[in-house]
Order: structure tokens, then C-alpha cells, then sequence
């Protein structure tokens, strides 16, 4: 019997332990949208991307909350994707971050984040940018969603 528990107890475990990728972070200032695009690296708007340390910004209606940051972290598929939507502040006419890699700033605050990790400069502070999943579906195709 002490076996059959044991067993039971490790495959509960495993279930339990098994991640789903999942980017809610639980912040109270960002609500949670979905969404998902493609964005193609050859086309002009794009390409600036096929370099590393370079990011762009995409602002369409529906992707992400204030839009979205994507950044060419280096080497093969490096590619993150952040909200623009300032984590650290409730939503407001100046709580949208603009770019300047390799960070993003928020105006309201003037606090910075590092667009290889999402993680402010200042560590008092208790959010992150809010991470989207990016893969690259072919070759110079980026999917990204949440």
C-alpha cells in the first residue's frame, strides 16, 4: 500500500509540475488580451529586425494592450516581445513606453527596462514588462501570442 501512495503522490506531482507556458504575471495594472500576429522580417517595416540589439514597435488596434516591443536579442531566433503598457502604474495617457534599445522607458515614472530580460532597473519595483511567446515559424516569419 505504502507503494501504490507513493506512486500516486509522484504522479500528482508530475501533473501538477508540468508549466503551460502561460504568460499571466497576475499584474493588477495590465489586464489580460489575447492575440496573436505574424510579422514578416522581409518586408521593409520589418527588416530592421534581422539585425541584433535592433527592436521595433507595432501599435495595430488589438495586438497587445498599448502595443507591443519586439527585439532581436542576437544569435539564431532570439526574439522577444514585450507589452508597451508600462507594468509599475496603472493605465493612463502617458503609462505607453517608448523605445530606445536595448530598453524601453516609461514616461509617467521615467522608469527603464532591459529588453533582453523585461526586468527594471530599478528592483524595487515589483513588475516586469509583460513577455509575449514569439517562434519563428519559417524563415524570416515571427508568430507572436499570448
Amino acid at each position: 500500500m505504502k507503494v501504490n501512495s507513493l506512486f500516486l503522490s509522484f504522479i500528482f506531482f508530475i501533473i501538477n509540475g508540468c508549466a503551460d507556458n502561460a504568460t499571466t504575471d497576475n499584474n493588477p495594472f495590465l489586464p489580460n488580451y489575447s492575440f496573436s500576429t505574424t510579422i514578416n522580417l522581409d518586408l521593409p517595416q520589418y527588416s530592421t529586425l534581422q539585425f541584433a540589439g535592433n527592436a521595433i514597435g507595432i501599435y495595430d488596434t488589438g495586438i497587445g494592450i498599448r502595443g507591443i516591443v519586439v527585439f532581436n536579442g542576437g544569435g539564431s531566433n532570439n526574439f522577444h516581445a514585450y507589452d508597451l503598457a508600462c507594468p509599475n502604474q496603472q493605465l493612463s495617457n502617458c503609462s505607453t513606453a517608448t523605445i530606445s534599445a536595448p530598453y524601453v522607458t516609461c514616461p509617467c515614472d521615467n522608469e527603464r527596462y532591459f529588453l533582453f530580460t523585461g526586468l527594471p532597473e530599478n528592483q524595487q519595483l515589483r513588475y516586469p514588462l509583460r513577455r509575449y511567446r514569439v517562434e519563428m515559424t519559417s524563415a524570416n516569419i515571427l508568430r507572436i501570442w499570448n
